[in-house]
C-alpha cells in the first residue's frame, strides 16, 4: 500500500463493469440511511461536493488517484472534489474530516492513515448523515463490518506479483543457497500484508517448499524509508549473492532495489517486481540497466473515478455504494510498459 503513492492519458485496462472497474454490487451499500432519500431514488439534483482525503497524497499513484476522481466529476457535471493530503497522519485524518463534515460536503472517500481509525471515522460519517467510502484500504465499522471499497483484492495483486518473481528466478537458474528474498511494505496495514503474503504463498508454490530464505522489512511504505532499512539487512547478508525483491507498492521494492545497487549488487543479480510500475518504469525510461526487471501496473486513475462515480450515482440515483469494487492488474516490464498506458513522471 499501496501503495504506491501516490491529466495524463493512460491506455484502459481492458475491464469489465462500469467506469473500468468490476462493481461487485449487492442490494445494499451496509451503511445505515447515509443520506436523506439514497435508498428512494437519489435526492440531488444541484452541485455536489465531495470530499477525497488521501493518505500519502503526494504519491504518484494518489496523485494519479485524484485526477482520475476529478476527471470523473467533470464528466458527471455540477460535482466538484476536494482533495486533502493526510499524509500518514491518523489525527490529521480525523480533524480534517470533522472539517470537511462542518463544510457540509454531500459525500466522503477516505484513504486512511491507520485502518484502526475505521470505526471513528465511520460514526462521525454516520452521526453527520454524509454517506462515505473507502478507497485503497479497508475500513470496519465497530461491529467489523466493511464499509464500500474501491481498489485492488491484495491478495490477487500478491499473486501476480510471486508468479512474475518465480518465474525470474527459474529463469535466471538461481539457487535457494545463494539467493534471499526481500519483501518490504507496511506490516501493519491489511492490504500490504495480503500483497507481500500472496507473493510469498505465490512464489513457494511455483518454486517448492525448499524455494530461497523470505526476509521481511517494515517500512512506512516510502522508497526512502525502505532504502533505509534495507541497508542494515543488506550488509548481515553480505555473502548473498543473488536477491529477489517485491514489497507493498513500487517505492517498497525499488527503495530496496536502490539499496541493493548502492551497496555494489549488480543489476543482474537483482530480481525486483514493483507494484505499481509508476516509479520502476522510470530507469526503464531512461535504459538503464536495473534490478527492476518488471512490476504490477495498477491505476490509481481508474480507481479515483470508479469512486467518485459510486457516490454520484447514490446521491443523484438512490444506487447503493457497491460493496466493493476491483480494478484489474497486469504485468510490464521494460518491453512493453509505454503501450499498456504506464506514465513515467
Amino acid at each position: 500500500m499501496l501503495n504506491r503513492t501516490h491529466g495524463r492519458s493512460r491506455t484502459a485496462l481492458a475491464l469489465a463493469g462500469a467506469g473500468l472497474l468490476l462493481g461487485l454490487t449487492a442490494c445494499s451499500s451496509g451503511m445505515d440511511a447515509p443520506t436523506e432519500g439514497a435508498a428512494g431514488g437519489g435526492t440531488k439534483d444541484g452541485p455536489i461536493t465531495i470530499a477525497y482525503l488521501q493518505k500519502q497524497g503526494d504519491q504518484q499513484y494518489f496523485v494519479d488517484e485524484a485526477e482520475g476522481a476529478k476527471a470523473a466529476a467533470k464528466e458527471l457535471g455540477n460535482v466538484s472534489i476536494k482533495v486533502v493530503n493526510l499524509g500518514v497522519d491518523a489525527n490529521k485524518a480525523i480533524s480534517e474530516m470533522d472539517s470537511v463534515i462542518a463544510q457540509k460536503v454531500d459525500g466522503i472517500i477516505i484513504v486512511v492513515p491507520d485502518q484502526q481509525i475505521g470505526p471513528q471515522v465511520l460514526d462521525a460519517a454516520k452521526t453527520a448523515g454524509i454517506p462515505i467510502m473507502a478507497s485503497d484500504d479497508v475500513i470496519k465499522d465497530a461491529s467489523g463490518k466493511e464499509a464500500p471499497f474501491a481498489g485492488f483484492d491484495g491478495t490477487a495483486m500478491g499473486t501476480k506479483v510471486g508468479e512474475e518473481a518465480a518465474r525470474l528466478y527459474a529463469a535466471s537458474g538461481w539457487t535457494a543457497d545463494n539467493t534471499r528474498i526481500l519483501s518490504a511494505g507496511k506490516l501493519d496495514l491489511s492490504v500490504c500484508t495480503q500483497r507481500m503474503d500472496g507473493a510469498e504463498a505465490a512464489f513457494a508454490k511455483a518454486v517448492g517448499a525448499d524455494g530461497p530464505q523470505v526476509i521481511k522489512i517494515g517500512t512506512d511504505n516510502s522508497a526512502t524509508d525502505a532504502q533505509n532499512k534495507a541497508g542494515a539487512t543488506i550488509t548481515a547478508n553480505a555473502g548473498v549473492k543473488n536477491w529477489v525483491v517485491w514489497g507493498c507498492n513500487d517505492e517498497s521494492s525499488t527503495g530496496v532495489v536502490t539499496a541493493l545497487q548502492n551497496s555494489g549488487v549488480a543489476p543482474a543479480d537483482i530480481n525486483g517486481v514493483g507494484l505499481g510500475a509508476y516509479l520502476a518504469c522510470k530507469d526503464w525510461s531512461a535504459g538503464q540497466t536495473t534490478g527492476n526487471k518488471s512490476a504490477l501496473y495498477i491505476s490509481g486513475v481508474e480507481v479515483g473515478k470508479a469512486a467518485v462515480k459510486s457516490m454520484v450515482d447514490l446521491l443523484r440515483n438512490g444506487t447503493a455504494l457497491p460493496p466493493a469494487s476491483i480494478a484489474n492488474t497486469e504485468i510490464v516490464d521494460a518491453s512493453n510498459w509505454q503501450e499498456k498506458g504506464v506514465a513515467c513522471t
